[in-house]
């Protein structure tokens, strides 16, 4: 006997729902993944009779809060939905390695769990289909374009917000590291890299610090999530790939900071910045992905656009609304 899906008020609070999805289980024990859904009262559905829909896929050491977020694609007539990935935020279960995975593909398994559950909860909601935009931020980012590449078809467009496409510093840098990690990966996979962590990203956007948003720190730490071999490894094979050129079908588009500040020390700068990832060669790469690619860079943003300073996610914000209508919606 069939089960309908289970959704449960979400953290977020009112409009916001969470569903479970069961993933098959690996060497930790059970795997989940966390859709979140905010609804429109009114979808916007095209002639052609489906309803638009956005997936959002947050970055490292990261789960989805983005609440105005939400809000703003609602206002827009969207089915907007997120996932928190396995081990990740709402996903993450005792024992279990935060965000590890050894391979980025095993992410497929839970972009198409999102997908079906999405597709019934619309066609449940409003009776109809619908089509998939897929917007992801950060090493996200690089998982979504992934996915879309290895999938064409799939999508309506893709959005990726400071996406994480190549190691900062060069492919050379990508090339050494790669070849220094092989054998502590096969070897130890899990083995945890001393990496300096500074917590000033974190700074920049907490509102216990020098932001304005409301984290969880168990589910953001102030200091990243342990990194691993056996990830670190994944990541660069994904940042090789992207390098030697994806063929996205779809609408691209690529948002991000102005400048970077990446420093070992405390600059004020990180607060109007991306204090994470270098953006110019984050848009070199992103040129890479596809044939259709719109890039919009903004003066004054973080390294997550959206949770930049009012003024600055305003103009994130009508520029996506602009392409949006542009490349994804109907007239």
């Amino acid at each position: 006997m069939l089960h309908a899906p289970q959704w449960k008020p979400d953290v977020l609070g009112e409009g916001f729902r969470s569903l479970t999805l069961d993933l098959e289980a690996d060497d930790e024990g059970p795997v989940v993944a966390t859709l979140v859904s905010f609804l429109p009262p009114s979808p916007l559905v095209p002639a052609a009779g489906t309803v638009d829909a956005v997936l959002y896929l947050h970055g490292w050491s990261d789960y989805f809060f983005q609440a105005e977020l939400a809000r703003f694609w609602a206002g827009q007539g969207v089915a907007f939905y997120a996932l928190d990935l396995r081990k990740y935020g709402r996903s993450l279960r005792p024992g279990q390695s935060e965000g590890y995975v050894s391979d980025l593909a095993e992410y497929d398994a839970d972009i198409e769990a999102a997908l079906a559950a999405m597709e019934e909860d619309v066609r449940v909601r409003y009776g109809t289909g619908m089509r998939t935009t897929l917007m992801a931020h950060s090493t996200g980012g690089l998982v979504a374009a992934l996915w879309a590449d290895r999938f064409p078809g799939r999508l309506q467009a893709l959005i990726l917000n400071s996406p994480w496409l190549e190691l900062s510093g060069s492919s050379m840098l990508r090339f050494a590291t790669n070849g220094l990690l092989e054998p502590v990966a096969r070897r130890r996979p899990k083995a945890r890299l001393k990496i300096p962590e500074f917590g000033f990203y974190y700074r920049s956007i907490s509102s216990a610090m020098d932001g304005e948003w409301d984290v969880d720190p168990r589910w953001r730490p102030p200091f990243s999530f342990p990194v691993r071999a056996g990830w670190i490894k994944a990541v660069l094979a994904g940042h090789a790939r992207v390098a030697q050129g994806l063929d996205i079908r779809v609408p691209i588009l690529l948002l991000a900071s102005a400048a970077s500040t990446i420093s070992p020390v405390w600059n004020p700068d990180m607060l109007r910045t991306d204090s994470v990832l270098d953006v110019s060669l984050m848009v070199q790469r992103g040129v890479l992905l596809g044939p259709e690619i719109t890039v919009y860079r903004f003066e004054g943003a973080l390294h997550d656009t959206l949770l930049s300073a009012l003024q600055v996610r305003t103009r994130v914000y009508t520029g996506m609304e602009r392409w949006a209508r542009a490349f994804m919606l109907p007239d």
